[in-house]
């Protein structure tokens, strides 16, 4: 039952304790599958020849690509990397930038941080380095304080969705006609996770992650779903989808 004040009328609990975090710092974020480096110009190279040859509907989504050169992905980058709103992040694989994704909307005094602009190249998809990086990015947000972490997506886009749901996002709802890129409509698809649900997950992420969960030769014994399953996650409302 929620609370009351002294008219009688419910009121959210209370924030003891808490202050409102700090910006993200732009440093090193270092796993054991990938290193999350501030983008700079000087991974467009790398990431030329990463997504070079990538079929074009890995841009479908995205307001900004394909690019057609490697001029054009690296003024991008670079436009990327000197927006004082974001926080972004180059995924490092064994010495190579395999592709990139930011902290947005970051707004430290309500506690909430959006991670987004996800560029997984071809070598980079469906790796363990992959599902590392968002764990990597969830950790330090709440490591800093931020009560909520959301992510957004075009809602036709289903394999953003799944991957929201992967990774323990509770889906709350579309918002339409939110946006508009590329000439086209977007209804826009809004996930998040909050600090209370935020411990139980990071421990599932950290059991798919463990060495234990793969065989000699990289294959998972168990999922991440499989896992979190096991590990119910406290203070979480019924999903709307």
């Amino acid at each position: 039952m929620p609370r009351s004040n002294r008219f009688g009328q419910p009121i959210g609990p209370p924030l003891d304790g808490w202050t409102a975090p700090p910006a993200p710092p732009r440093e090193v974020l270092v796993g054991s599958h990938a290193v999350l480096e501030p983008l700079g110009t000087l991974h467009a190279d790398g990431l030329w020849s990463a997504l070079e040859g990538a079929p074009e509907s890995l841009w479908t989504y995205l307001a900004n690509g394909p690019f057609a050169t490697r001029a054009g992905l690296a003024e991008w980058v670079g436009t990327l990397a000197h927006d004082p709103t974001l926080s972004p992040y180059a995924v490092v694989v064994d010495g190579d930038p395999l592709g990139l994704l930011t902290y947005l909307r970051i707004e430290p005094p309500v506690g909430c941080i959006e991670i987004g602009w996800i560029v997984y190249s071809p070598g980079l998809q469906r790796s363990t380095a992959a599902t590392e990086t968002i764990h990597l990015l969830l950790a330090n947000a709440f490591d800093l304080g931020y009560r909520r972490v959301e992510w957004k997506c075009d809602d036709l886009n289903a394999p953003s969705r799944g991957a929201a749901e992967r990774y323990g996002f509770t889906y709350e709802g579309t918002f339409r006609q939110a946006s508009h890129y590329k000439g086209r409509n977007r209804d826009t698809a809004w996930f998040a996770i909050t600090d209370a649900e935020w411990p139980a997950l990071d421990r599932s992420f950290r059991a798919w992650l463990s060495r234990d969960n793969f065989t000699a030769d990289g294959t998972q014994r168990r999922s991440l779903r499989e896992i979190r399953s096991a590990r119910p996650v406290r203070g979480r409302r019924d999903s709307h989808g």
